[in-house]
């Protein structure tokens, strides 16, 4: 294996996404010996952007969206440039959230087709993820999750909502439902989040297995 993958997490809130990130740690660490990189869908490395990101984020207008949007091109530009790129030779990179999630988070709140988001943010993307894993449940049972999470996770009054996440989740589907008109999402698995949580991580790994993204070993880890 020439280098390391770039994985990305994809789901709703409660889904599970930093369960399976934790899981995908331990086996790089005890199997190859190499601890992940863990980087965000925003890393805040453009700093002259930053004000932006948080406008764009947590205070979305339509005075902002474009903005926002060329905020995110700049921070993604940067997070490539920096810290994937330079990484995958020595170690994976898995990231925790990605392309998806900016295409519905703009569906969503500011009221964005996922296609003119993909056309403005495509071609600062030069690197495309190995593998995107797609969390999916229903919304009832991720909204349950999230609630239950510790006082320090943060539960946004106007994100996880029912119909917000309901919508969040639909506009997933139908991005993934068309890989060819978004190819800088890379290829994508769905693994059901409802399993209990080793069967997710297990799923999560053959994905990998099965796609040559980890190097061969001795005998089967299953």
């Amino acid at each position: 294996m020439d280098q390391f993958p770039f994985v990305v997490i994809e789901g709703l809130d409660g889904s599970g996404k930093t369960t399976l990130r934790k899981g995908l740690f331990r086996l790089f660490d005890n199997l190859y010996g190499v601890m992940p990189l863990s980087v965000l869908t925003t890393n805040f490395l453009a700093p002259e952007v930053a004000a932006d990101l948080v406008d764009g984020k947590y205070a979305p207008t339509e005075a902002n969206r474009e903005r926002y949007l060329q905020a995110l091109r700049a921070d993604k530009q940067a997070t490539i440039e920096l810290l994937i790129a330079p990484t995958l030779s020595q170690r994976p990179v898995i990231a925790d959230r990605w392309l998806l999630s900016e295409l519905a988070f703009f569906q969503v709140k500011h009221g964005q087709d996922p296609a003119d988001t993909y056309r403005g943010l495509a071609d600062a993307i030069d690197l495309v993820p190995d593998l995107t894993l797609i969390l999916d449940a229903p919304t009832g049972t991720t909204m349950q999750r999230a609630a239950s999470r510790s006082a320090g996770d943060s539960v946004r009054d106007d994100w996880d909502v029912d119909h917000v996440q309901t919508s969040v989740r639909a506009t997933y589907q139908a991005i993934t439902a068309s890989p060819a008109a978004f190819p800088k999402i890379g290829p994508t698995v769905t693994i059901d989040a409802n399993q209990p949580r080793a069967d997710v991580l297990a799923n999560a790994w053959t994905a990998l297995l099965e796609r040559g993204l980890t190097a061969e070993l001795e005998g089967s880890i299953w």
